[in-house]
C-alpha cells in the first residue's frame, strides 16, 4: 500500500493532465460543431493514459514479482489502444449523398489518443507540444488553408427531361462558361423512364459560381431537378 500511497499523486497528475489535454483540442471540435467534441476527445485521451499506467506503473500492481524475469511491454498496450481507436475514428467518419465527412474529426481523435499515451507514461514535454501543434493545425491551419488559393470540387447531378437530353458535350460546355470544369460523369435513368441525369463531379475556383450555377439549372424548363453538393473535409 506504501508504494500506492507514493504514486497515486503522480498518476493522478497523469489522469488530470490527459484529461485537459484532450477537453482542450475537444474545445474546437465542439466549436465548430464537430459529432465528437469535447467529452469525446476528453475522454479518449484519458482512457489512454489509464490504460498506459497499468505497464508504466507495473511495479505498484505487481510490487512483489521481481521486475527483471517479468515485465509488460508498454509499447503492446500503445499498439492496442491505437487499434481501438481506429473504430472509434472510424464511427465519425460518414458518407453524406456522394461526400464523405468526419476525416479530420478521426485524426484528431487517433492523435488525442496518442496524447494520453505519452501523458499516462509521464512523458509530459512531448505531449504539451503535441497539444499545442494540434490546436494549431486544427484553427490556424484552418485560417491559413481559407487564404490559400484552392478548388473547389462538388458533386452535382442534373435530370432532364428524356425527350430533351442535351448531349454530354453541351453539357460539359455549359459547365465550362459557368466556370467549372467536369472532372467526371456518370449516367443514370430513374424507373419509369421519363429523366435522364448526369452524375458529375465538377470543379471550380470561385465558390460564387455554385449559386451562380444553381441559379442558372432553376431557370431552365428541361430541367426536372437538380443538386449541388460541395464536397467536405
Amino acid at each position: 500500500m506504501s508504494i500506492l500511497s507514493s504514486a497515486s499523486p503522480v498518476i493522478a497528475a497523469h489522469l488530470l493532465a490527459a484529461m485537459l489535454a484532450g477537453g482542450l483540442i475537444g474545445l474546437e471540435r465542439s466549436f465548430h460543431g464537430r459529432p465528437a467534441g469535447f467529452r469525446t476527445h476528453a475522454l479518449v485521451c484519458l482512457a489512454s493514459a489509464l490504460l498506459m499506467t497499468v505497464t508504466a506503473f507495473q511495479s505498484v500492481w505487481i510490487p512483489e514479482v521481481d521486475l527483471e524475469l517479468f515485465r509488460t511491454d508498454p509499447t503492446r498496450m500503445a499498439q492496442g489502444i491505437m487499434t481501438g481507436i481506429g473504430f472509434l475514428g472510424a464511427g465519425v467518419i460518414f458518407k453524406e449523398g456522394l461526400n464523405v465527412r468526419g476525416l479530420t474529426t478521426a485524426a484528431s481523435i487517433w492523435i488525442t489518443a496518442a496524447i494520453g499515451i505519452l501523458v499516462g507514461i509521464g512523458f509530459y514535454f512531448p505531449a504539451a507540444l503535441a497539444t499545442l501543434l494540434v490546436l494549431i493545425t486544427l484553427s490556424l491551419f484552418r485560417w491559413i488553408e481559407a487564404k490559400i488559393p484552392s478548388h473547389y470540387y462538388a458533386n452535382n447531378a442534373i435530370a432532364y427531361d428524356r425527350n430533351d437530353t442535351p448531349s454530354q458535350s453541351n453539357v460539359r460546355q455549359f459547365l465550362n462558361e459557368h466556370g467549372f470544369r467536369l472532372e467526371s460523369v456518370s449516367y443514370r435513368v430513374p424507373e419509369g423512364g421519363t429523366t435522364f441525369e448526369y452524375r458529375m463531379t465538377i470543379r471550380t475556383s470561385d465558390l460564387g459560381n455554385l449559386t451562380r450555377l444553381a441559379e442558372h439549372l432553376s431557370e431552365q424548363k428541361n430541367v426536372r431537378h437538380f443538386e449541388i453538393s460541395l464536397t467536405g473535409e
